[in-house]
């Protein structure tokens, strides 16, 4: 497989800005007296604390070029949303005003934290902020080896052929791969029916260019491949109402079906059919580890208990050998936990449904091929890999794909 023709693309966790256009908020600031400082900044802490804008400084230093002196400025607080007068500063930084000889007017300062050294320089140049690197350290994030990227190609190429493959119509297909080993844990697709709904109630595609432009790269992407897939793979294959992630309340549009009931399950979405295979295959080879912490059972918080230990390359080599060898297995060996140090290969960008389950799983690394602009929760419409709440955070790329992939794909 030609890997050349293949590009990897990360998602952060904030829609891309050019480093000279950052969003700004208003705030009264004020020249002050270095004698005045800490007691000023000590006050100011109390009673008008910068909690959304703690990637500010509070302060600016700035040398004089005419005399050599050190000027400081303060920021006093945010300036109330709709008020831009000095008379609407909040009561208690009024009152710092005459005791301190204060002078306030109004300036601007960066709204978000700079996630990159050319946005932390072009904020510094409105007011100073602080510039913290990311501190996690997922493998992929600073590029690809050959020997990557061919794996990834290799598995997409499989989540695609399994999305198109004896399915009609099209739906989105989730691989779940062990990287340490390069083995897969789990291969599913939608389990949903196909749409009756008219056609205009339920495509999410149309083929212009806001269509097939992609907010988590803010540029017009891989356009032919994804005029390819509304064009080859939707006649091969029928439209694209079924493909779940799409479509999310599409289920609530069909007749029910006695027949076809447990196929219009909300939540048979192809990652979350994908983590019930994954759960029942762990069951399969750890029949007897201590896994039945239901409502009747307390799990225990301990950081050691085996339920909570990480996979290592022996685990996941071990778990991956074939059902013979599986007989063979050390019957003390201990269950991974969920879906640890695993990455996921979709069709489809997940919707947010699907992310937040993939949180839960502590899956890795997500890859996808095409965005989705309904309902997409990792770059097109929300980005729940930035959520700082969250306590389990992966890292999201985007495969753009050769034309010729999918054209090979639809002809299979």
């Amino acid at each position: 497989m030609n890997s050349d023709a293949w590009e990897i693309i990360h998602i952060p966790e904030k829609p891309a800005l050019p480093p000279d256009h950052q969003p700004t908020v208003k705030v009264y600031a004020s020249v002050i007296k270095p004698k005045f400082a800490n007691t000023i900044v000590r006050n100011l802490g109390k009673i008008a604390p910068l909690e959304d804008l703690r990637h500010v400084k509070r302060v600016r230093k700035k040398i004089l070029p005419d005399h050599g002196e050190t000027q400081l400025t303060v920021i006093l607080c945010l300036v109330p949303e709709h008020h831009d007068h000095l008379n609407d500063m909040p009561p208690d930084v009024q009152k710092l005003v005459d005791p301190y000889e204060l002078s306030p007017f109004i300036t601007e300062v960066c709204k978000y934290a700079a996630v990159s050294k050319e946005e932390w320089e072009e904020q510094s140049k409105i007011w100073p902020t602080s510039f913290h690197p990311p501190t996690y350290n997922i493998d992929g994030i600073g590029g690809f080896s050959e020997e990557d990227t061919q794996s990834i190609c290799k598995f997409m190429r499989i989540a695609i052929d399994l999305a198109i493959s004896g399915h009609k119509p099209l739906v989105n297909a989730a691989v779940i791969v062990d990287p340490s080993v390069r083995r897969i844990i789990a291969s599913e697709t939608d389990q949903v029916y196909a749409s009756s709904a008219p056609r205009d109630m339920t495509m999410p595609f149309k083929e212009t260019e806001e269509s097939i432009y992609c907010p988590s790269i803010d540029r017009v992407t891989n356009a032919s491949s994804e005029i390819c897939l509304n064009g080859i793979l939707e006649k091969q294959n029928g439209p694209l109402s079924a493909v779940a992630c799409l479509n999310p309340w599409q289920w609530i549009l069909q007749p029910y079906e006695t027949e076809n009931c447990s196929q219009w399950h909300p939540l048979r979405h192809a990652s979350m059919v994908a983590i019930e295979s994954s759960s029942a295959r762990d069951r399969n080879l750890f029949p007897n580890s201590s896994e039945s912490f239901g409502p009747d059972h307390f799990q225990p918080s301990d950081t050691d208990s085996p339920a909570k230990k990480q996979k290592t390359s022996s685990q996941s080599a071990d778990v991956q050998k074939d059902s013979k060898e599986e007989t063979l297995r050390d019957p003390s060996m201990e269950r991974p936990y969920l879906c640890t140090g695993y990455d996921i290969f979709l069709l489809w960008e997940p919707c947010t449904m699907c992310a937040m389950a993939l949180v839960h799983q502590r899956i890795k690394r997500i890859f996808y091929a095409f965005p989705n602009p309904t309902a997409g929760g990792l770059g097109s419409v929300h980005r729940l890999q930035g959520e700082k709440s969250l306590n389990h955070h992966y890292a999201v790329f985007r495969v753009l794909l050769p034309d010729d992939v999918l054209k090979h794909s639809a002809t299979v």
